[in-house]
């Protein structure tokens, strides 16, 4: 069986907007639409959401998407690639024990992101 990781990088300082990823938008916060289709889509053996921001990841922990940790204040600037971030969260996790034959990249600032999306990119996949 193939166990997958899905990945949302969302970190707190951005310089457009302010608590972007945690704005309303249609009556929920950003980030809320894509931990809500990875939830539904029932493909994740893990979801994690990659932040340094204490207010994202207690807001993801509210919706039962707990980070098992928090972004180094050195992964979480504008000038770091996502590369870097994913690759700091895939190797966090070996550590602990935890390999994964996907990971998936789900942008928190993506609101058209749904359940089925990420169902037909599996079986395409």
């Amino acid at each position: 069986m193939t166990k997958r990781l899905a990945i949302i990088p969302a970190r707190g300082g951005s310089k457009r907007i302010k608590n972007k990823n945690l704005k309303n938008f249609f009556g929920k916060p950003l980030i809320y639409y894509p931990i809500h289709a990875a939830q539904k889509s029932k493909i994740f053996d893990k979801i994690h959401v990659s932040s340094d921001s204490i207010k994202i990841l207690k807001y993801s922990k509210k919706l039962k998407t707990s980070s098992d940790f928090k972004r180094p204040s050195k992964l979480a600037n504008d000038k770091v690639g996502l590369k870097r971030v994913l690759k700091y969260v895939v190797e966090s996790y070996a550590r602990k024990g935890l390999e994964f034959d996907e990971v998936w990249l789900l942008y928190a600032s993506n609101p058209f992101i749904t359940y089925s999306i990420i169902q037909k990119c599996k079986k395409k996949f």
